[in-house]
């Protein structure tokens, strides 16, 4: 039974990226789900890698984001990233939320990871200097406000 379901992880992942590339969205969270739950289940083998495992947590997570489904986004972004931690794109992911957010030290630290993991990922390079000029432009606004209050 185990190694039924082993050979069935790859053919799994194979049909939730073909349904993610086609924008078949529902249809793919749901074999992505499909595929965590066998792969969580069982330790990292070659039927079920890690960087698999990452992949898939990645992009329920980006389906969950362009539903604005944020916060459970966020989760599988941290879930790919814990099981994959040189896995860049979950971090910026991630970042991308935590600035909408306004969560900007947050937004700061993942893409400084992002470009620690991949000096060259030139959006996430632009979402840091964007998130650099957003916190200071928030805290003169915030002084602003709190010298107008006084």
């Amino acid at each position: 039974m185990e190694q039924e379901r082993g050979r069935r992880h790859p053919e799994l992942l194979s049909a939730a990226h073909a349904r993610f590339r086609e924008r078949r969205f529902e249809e793919a969270e749901a074999l992505y789900s499909r595929f965590i739950a066998d792969c969580s289940g069982s330790a990292p083998s070659s039927e079920c890698a890690a960087q698999d495992l990452a992949a898939a947590f990645n992009n329920r997570g980006q389906i969950k984001y362009l539903r604005v489904d944020f916060y459970e986004a966020m989760d599988d972004y941290t879930s790919a990233i814990q099981t994959q931690p040189d896995f860049e794109i979950p971090y910026y992911n991630r970042g991308l939320i935590l600035y909408r957010l306004g969560h900007f030290d947050e937004a700061l630290k993942d893409f400084k990871t992002v470009l620690d993991l991949n000096p060259r990922f030139e959006d996430a390079s632009l979402s840091l200097k964007q998130t650099i000029l957003d916190k200071e432009e928030k805290q003169k606004r915030t002084l602003l406000n709190e010298q107008l209050n006084t």
